[in-house]
């Protein structure tokens, strides 16, 4: 018999010691992209990334503590209350120190939990000094991008098909134009849909937005490093949903000025015709 606890307790510590290395993992050196086997978020490279990797480590304690001792409790029930043990069971129908207990502190968790939630949510909705407007329309199943501080140039953005890929690109990330901005500007983002909803998702950055036919939806970020960041499209879209990648690059703003000018001259004749029309519905 004690040797059947001890295997119960070496399994029980076993998974404990396996759920807390899953939390240590949700701060790992993961960035711009998903790794294979990757059980963490990718690491934050913008103030709102980094917000809401704090706060998800808050909650992932506090929902820790509340799993263990519902299991603790669970298991102490089953132990303490057991029909051997208990042959002529309490006839207790209400206890009101225990009933008043469960009601108040699982408000006092909502309010610790909704306090930090809130400040969040107002953060990262809209930023009242921001350096440059991007707007992004979302299509079956494609992106257009335009910069209406820049000359009001715009592009498509399709990935690109595995069977063009050079060597060291990434498989359904690639795509023929990303959007490129400004390392360490506050960018604030406008994103709309032309035919059904989609969703604008690049994880590093924290940006996660629906776009919506006939709805301008707002966020904003801030890349504070350099480098090429991943995304995709996370709402189901159609056929082709899966073949929807995001690609940022965040380079220097002497980088950016010169890529404004090529591009300027290269999407002349783009316009920003497919936003201005979805933004006009």
């Amino acid at each position: 018999m004690p040797s059947n606890r001890k295997r119960i307790a070496t399994v029980f510590f076993g998974i404990l010691l396996a759920a807390l290395a899953g939390v240590g993992l949700t701060t790992g050196a993961w960035a711009a992209e998903p790794q294979p086997w990757q059980l963490g978020m990718q690491t934050p490279v913008s103030p709102g990334k980094e917000s809401l990797h704090s706060l998800h480590d808050i909650l992932l304690w506090i929902i820790t503590a509340i799993t263990l001792f519902v299991l603790a409790l669970l298991i102490y029930v089953i132990v303490r209350f057991r029909a051997s043990a208990n042959p002529n069971p309490s006839r207790t129908s209400h206890n009101t120190l225990i009933e008043v207990l469960w009601t108040v502190i699982p408000v006092i968790i909502l309010v610790v939990i909704a306090v930090p939630s809130f400040r969040l949510l107002y953060y990262l909705d809209r930023t009242e000094e921001a350096d440059m407007t991007i707007k992004v329309t979302g299509h079956q199943w494609y992106w257009n991008y335009a910069y209406p501080d820049h000359g009001d140039f715009a592009f498509d953005s399709y990935m690109i098909a595995e069977e063009d890929l050079k060597p060291g690109q990434k498989r359904l990330l690639e795509v023929d134009n990303a959007l490129v901005v400004p390392a360490g500007k506050n960018i604030r983002v406008l994103v709309a849909g032309a035919d059904v909803m989609h969703s604008w998702l690049v994880p590093a950055i924290g940006v996660q937005l629906y776009t919506i036919p006939g709805r301008i939806n707002e966020t904003w970020f801030r890349i504070d490093k350099p480098g090429t960041y991943y995304g995709q499209c996370n709402q189901i879209c159609g056929v082709n949903h899966a073949y929807m990648p995001v690609k940022v690059e965040a380079v220097s703003e002497a980088e950016f000025e010169a890529w404004v000018k090529q591009a300027q001259d290269k999407f002349a004749d783009n316009g920003d015709r497919k936003v201005a029309a979805v933004a006009a519905q």
